[in-house]
């Protein structure tokens, strides 16, 4: 394609070469760089996903079959997951895409063909931010208004879970443990009505342990399913600390034992949970920084971006991939950054005011350097630039 547009441009250069061919040329040469970035935006976003995703699917997978998830919970949480994922992995992917898609034209001697042309590196902007806005107003999206719902909708997935992986697969003939190991329990049969038959049951209440065993037994659930209860029925029931004297020996006709299920969302920060309309009402410096922080990812893909561009240029005989670690660097310094301006916030230390936006600003100066240092002369202007 590169080679027709030149030869068109050439053309057009003959007869006038200061109207039309510098428009048409500079819209082909938009066009060209742009699907070059755009396709290479969407392999290296779907690659990295991969190998999240893969890491998500055995950690999750691991959990399930510890806990007994049911499939339907498992295959949700892995879709509510990669979602989360993906917020993450734009802007380093923005990042990446824009280096390794012009990263190639320079090594492969099509830039210095452009460049011949009166194109300068900074015309490369154009294409570069008209992926990179709308990938940021998509991701501004999904980090203020879907990213909530999604941790919320896994929270209470795994909550659902770790209830039905407790209660839901109480059967005869297995050894059944539940409650993170404090209790065990244990029926020959069940019956036609859905009564376990025979129960055998031990639990675990601080230093005390309780050993019970009954004629049958059934479940019953209290406050939305919070707290399910095991109820036994004509048994007998003894309990102690063990290596101490004064144990009892108790007989029933109905003994219930409480088991409290985590509640969703247990163990997460609140803040990750709140919907974006709640953090801008709030002055809590934890609501501040979780506010900011979403602000930051889309902020990111544009200022990532910016770096992108002279990054990408690489110099002779220098390999395509020579500056990947160095944007992978670059990106991971970034992130860090913010995170520990969030947790500043948060402890007080530095004011709202000041926030994250430090950290955006210093990679902003970073990206002007970098493009003042790769074509000084395009980038402030050619006033000073001495007549032929």
């Amino acid at each position: 394609m590169l080679s027709r547009w030149f030869t068109v441009s050439a053309q057009f250069n003959r007869k006038r070469p200061l109207d039309r061919p510098k428009t048409a040329l500079f819209a082909t040469i938009d066009r060209y760089v742009l699907r070059e970035v755009a396709t290479t935006l969407a392999g290296v976003t779907v690659v990295l996903l991969a190998i999240l995703v893969s890491y998500q699917l055995a950690r999750i997978l691991g959990i399930a079959a510890d806990r007994g998830f049911p499939h339907d919970i498992v295959f949700a949480l892995i879709g509510l997951t990669t979602l989360e994922n993906l917020m993450v992995l734009v802007p380093i992917s923005m990042l990446l895409a824009a280096m390794l898609a012009l990263g190639r034209l320079y090594h492969e001697s099509e830039m210095a063909a452009v460049r011949a042309c009166g194109i300068g590196p900074e015309r490369l902007y154009l294409p570069v931010y008209v992926l990179a806005v709308p990938v940021a107003i998509a991701l501004a999206w999904l980090t203020f208004f879907v990213g909530p719902e999604a941790r919320n909708g896994a929270e209470e997935l795994r909550s659902r879970g770790l209830r039905d992986a407790q209660f839901g697969r109480l059967a005869p003939g297995a050894f059944r443990t539940y409650a993170d190991g404090k209790a065990v329990f244990y029926a020959e049969e069940s019956g036609a009505d859905g009564r376990l038959i025979h129960v055998f049951m031990q639990h675990i209440a601080g230093d005390r342990v309780e050993v019970a065993t009954a004629a049958w037994a059934e479940q019953r659930v209290l406050q939305g399913g919070r707290t399910q209860v095991v109820v036994l029925h004509d048994g007998e029931r003894i309990e102690g600390v063990p290596g101490q004297p004064g144990f009892r020996r108790i007989r029933f006709a109905e003994h219930g034992i409480p088991v409290v299920v985590p509640e969703a969302g247990e163990g997460r920060t609140i803040p990750e949970r709140k919907p974006t309309r709640e953090l801008l009402r709030s002055a809590a410096l934890v609501d501040v920084a979780e506010l900011q922080g979403r602000m930051s990812l889309p902020i990111m893909v544009i200022v990532l971006a910016l770096i992108a561009v002279p990054l990408s240029a690489l110099r002779p005989r220098e390999g395509r991939y020579a500056r990947v670690a160095v944007a992978i660097l670059i990106y991971f310094l970034y992130a860090n950054l913010v995170s520990a301006a969030q947790v500043w916030i948060e402890k007080g230390r530095i004011p709202p005011a000041i926030g994250t936006w430090w950290v955006h600003g210093i990679f902003l100066v970073v990206g002007i350097v970098l493009l003042n240092r790769q074509s000084p002369i395009a980038f402030w202007g050619r006033a000073g630039r001495s007549p032929a």
